[in-house]
C-alpha cells in the first residue's frame, strides 16, 4: 500500500444499516466525487448491524477499490456510534461524512473540504456543516424536521438551520475532544461551539433515497430529540470554557 494511503487527506465516513441497494452506486458516487485526487481519501463504510447482505456487497466492493475499509458492528449502535466509530479509525485529519440512504449527494463532499483544506481557513474552523435545499422527503418528514430545527435553534441559539443533513465535514482531532453520547450527530454544531470552535454552513443539494426504507420514524426522532436537546442545552450550560497557555523556557522565572 502506497505512503499516501496509509495518510489520505480526507477520510469519508459512512454509517449504514440494512442498505443494500444504495451502497454499490453511493460507494463509487463517493470514489467519482474526487475524481483525480481519490488517491488522497479513504471510505469508511460503518455497518452497523445489517441483517440484509449488505457486508457481504460491501466486501465484493473491496476486491475493486483499494481506499475502501469496512468496519461492522455486531449489534445496532445508532448513527451517532457508527460515526464515532468510523471516525475513531480514520486516517485522514479531515473527517466528511453522509448517510448510507444516498439522499446526500457525494458531489458535495469537496465543497464541504474546501473551507477546511484552504490556505486562509481559520484556525478555529472545525466544522463545516450541510444545509440541505429543495429537501425530497415526505411533506410529514419535513414539516417535523423544520419544526424540530424550530425548537433546537431557539434553545441552543447554534445558527444552524439543518442539523440533521448528514453532510459535514470537520476536523478529527476536534470531534473526538467533543462529549460523546448517543444521537450526539444531530448536535454537532452546538457541541463545536460548545468547545470554542467555529461553524462555517454551505448549502447542498438533496434527492430520494434509491432502496429501502427509513430506520426511523417522525415520532423515534421527536421523542429522543427532546430528551437529548435539553441534555445538551444542560450540558452547554455546565461547560467551563478555559483554555491553557503553554509557558516556554524563556517565560520561566518572569514576574
Amino acid at each position: 500500500m502506497s505512503e499516501i494511503m496509509m495518510s489520505p487527506a480526507v477520510s469519508v465516513v459512512v454509517p449504514a444499516k440494512n442498505e443494500k441497494g444504495n451502497l454499490p452506486d453511493l460507494v463509487r458516487d463517493i470514489q467519482n466525487a474526487f475524481d483525480g485526487h481519490a488517491e488522497a481519501i479513504e471510505i469508511i463504510i460503518v455497518d452497523d448491524g445489517s441483517d440484509d447482505g449488505s457486508l457481504e456487497v460491501l466486501q465484493a466492493l473491496q476486491t475493486e477499490m483499494d481506499n475502501l475499509r469496512l468496519l461492522s458492528h455486531a449489534q445496532s449502535g445508532g448513527q451517532s456510534a457508527a460515526v464515532h466509530s468510523g471516525t475513531r479509525a480514520a486516517r485522514g485529519r479531515i473527517v466528511c461524512t453522509l448517510d448510507g440512504d444516498g439522499q446526500n449527494p457525494p458531489l458535495e463532499l469537496p465543497n464541504l473540504v474546501a473551507p477546511l483544506l484552504a490556505a486562509d481557513a481559520p484556525a478555529d474552523l472545525g466544522l463545516v456543516a450541510g444545509q440541505r435545499v429543495n429537501r425530497q422527503d415526505t411533506l410529514s418528514k419535513k414539516w417535523a424536521s423544520k419544526a424540530a430545527n424550530a425548537i433546537r435553534s431557539f434553545i441552543l441559539k447554534d445558527k444552524t438551520r439543518d442539523t440533521g443533513c448528514g453532510l459535514k465535514a470537520f476536523k478529527r482531532e476536534a470531534f473526538l475532544d467533543l462529549p460523546y453520547f448517543d444521537h450526539m450527530h444531530r448536535y454537532l454544531p452546538a457541541l463545536f461551539s460548545m468547545n470554542g470552535y467555529s461553524v462555517a454552513h454551505v448549502d447542498v443539494t438533496h434527492r430520494e433515497r434509491g432502496a429501502g426504507r427509513s430506520n426511523y420514524s417522525n415520532f423515534q426522532r421527536a421523542l429522543v430529540g427532546l430528551v437529548d436537546l435539553f441534555g445538551v442545552a444542560w450540558l452547554i450550560r455546565r461547560r467551563k470554557k478555559a483554555r491553557a497557555t503553554e509557558l516556554g523556557a524563556a517565560t520561566k522565572g518572569q514576574n
